[in-house]
């Protein structure tokens, strides 16, 4: 996530929408993963029973998250893994930097992983000069792009095949079609002798069994079970709530997960394992180190108001959804975590409305996201929520405290509004083209970039109702004599 001296919302936003290729890009992504999306839940029946179900599953997980942790713990470290608790982003990237320095590592492989993103890991690593390559397609796209990913499900969705050529030049040493089959086979090419001479891996979780101690790794390139077979030594990273009591609960939020993200039955490489290696096993890590990662997911979880966004499992559905991500892509948030759960968890994660305090604003508040959560978290709900505690905290700027105090000082003074009122519709003259309002200061100018405004009526309803009830009364005495 950037600092807040880096990154200017609204220069943010302009850049976003003044590039058409991105716009155009993310909205037809996200229009085929929701078609894709659509077709897959009519197969499993009812949907809604299926959403009920999986809700059920993670609350009930998150309400017993003591438990289930614990239990996990035992079960890791009874097959032979090392569990890490890591209460803070840097507590993670320590443990991940203590075991490659312990093994004097000098290349290391990394499978898909948003908590990866979450703590900064690769910045991390390479300040060690140590090699770290990402081997799923968008991420290693993003990698060589030095941006990060603009969705949690299709990283490198805003670039199109003649971006990525010119992006894999340099690395090639000569030019490159832009056709998939030779940007695809180049890739392939390369991660095949990373593959070969890879020292440690380092993948995600996307959710951990906590009665065997497995993990199950969701992807739709074969570059997952690489990372997590090959190396000596295996790093997996997850969020503390990413668990699952047992395989039967697996079942359900895998097809859940798989339907939702893009609209299959399964994903292509639905891997469990159950590291380390054991006697007689042909391939796995010979030593594997579980990373639990907490960062404020304790005090989200002690917080009533937010404690359902734990419930999310990172499909991706709410993005696709979202009429605000669909304009903006998103890079244009500022945040790892993009999109109306991205609008939510960010300001949870790091605990600081002034840095991030604009997201809960990235959201028309349409309740679109609410609809294709495939766990029924009530996103629109706990965005107003956001907006409500971020006013209630002080969080909120100067000049909305006083535009606010002004607003109530005119509406609890009719005779002064209605002064102001009269004024304002001999000003606005300067403002209008064609009848209507089309420029005017700051922060107005912002808003009649891409809208116009109504102009104030000449006259008002108090000004035309005392004309109006002299005519009634003049009408009813008309009456009166008729009769």
């Amino acid at each position: 996530m950037p600092e807040s001296k880096s990154y200017d919302m609204n220069k943010a936003l302009d850049k976003a929408l003044k590039d058409d290729f991105l716009r155009m890009a993310t909205r037809r992504a996200t229009d085929r993963l929701r078609h894709q999306k659509l077709n897959a839940v009519n197969q499993l029946g009812d949907w809604e029973e299926w959403r009920q179900a999986g809700e059920k599953i993670r609350n009930y997980v998150i309400l017993n998250l003591d438990y289930y942790l614990k239990q996990l713990i035992e079960n890791v470290e009874k097959n032979g893994g090392h569990v890490h608790l890591a209460k803070t982003p840097q507590d993670a990237v320590n443990v991940v930097q203590e075991i490659y320095r312990k093994h004097k590592a000098k290349l290391i492989l990394k499978s898909k992983s948003m908590i990866s993103e979450e703590i900064h890991l690769n910045p991390a690593i390479e300040k060690d000069g140590v090699e770290v390559v990402e081997t799923d397609l968008g991420e290693y796209i993003m990698q060589i792009a030095q941006e990060p990913p603009s969705h949690i499900i299709v990283p490198a969705m805003h670039k199109n095949r003649d971006q990525i050529a010119k992006l894999f030049e340099p690395i090639a040493g000569h030019p490159l079609t832009s056709d998939t089959p030779t940007l695809t086979k180049f890739v392939r090419g390369k991660m095949r002798e990373k593959f070969l001479k890879g020292e440690i891996g380092i993948s995600g979780c996307n959710f951990a069994v906590a009665e065997t101690g497995t993990i199950a790794m969701v992807t739709n390139e074969g570059n997952g079970r690489m990372v997590s077979t090959l190396p000596k030594v295996q790093i997996t990273l997850m969020g503390m709530e990413r668990i699952v009591p047992s395989f039967k609960e697996l079942a359900v939020v895998l097809n859940l997960l798989a339907r939702s993200a893009t609209g299959q039955r399964l994903s292509a490489y639905t891997t469990l394992y159950t590291p380390p290696r054991r006697e007689g096993d042909t391939d796995g890590p010979e030593e594997w180190h579980l990373v639990i990662l907490d960062h404020n997911r304790s005090e989200i979880l002690g917080d009533p108001d937010f404690r359902d966004s734990l419930r999310c499992i990172r499909c991706g559905a709410c993005f696709n959804v979202c009429p605000v991500y669909r304009q903006v892509g998103g890079h244009a948030y500022g945040s790892v975590y993009a999109g109306p759960i991205g609008v939510v968890i960010t300001p949870l994660l790091e605990q600081n409305y002034d840095t991030w305090g604009h997201l809960p604003y990235f959201s028309s508040l349409c309740a679109a996201c609410s609809e294709a959560c495939p766990v029924r978290i009530p996103l629109m709900d706990l965005i107003v929520k956001h907006r409500d505690r971020k006013v209630a905290t002080g969080h909120t700027p100067v000049i909305e405290h006083r535009a606010f105090r002004a607003y109530s000082y005119f509406f609890t003074h009719p005779r002064v509004l209605r002064h102001f009122v009269h004024v304002g519709v001999r000003m606005q003259r300067a403002l209008m083209r064609r009848g209507r309002i089309v420029m005017g200061p700051p922060p107005l100018s912002n808003w009649l970039r891409s809208r116009y405004m109504s102009p104030l009526p000449r006259e008002t309803f108090q000004d035309i109702w005392p004309k109006l009830e002299k005519h009634l009364k003049e009408i009813e005495l008309q009456r009166g004599e008729q009769k």
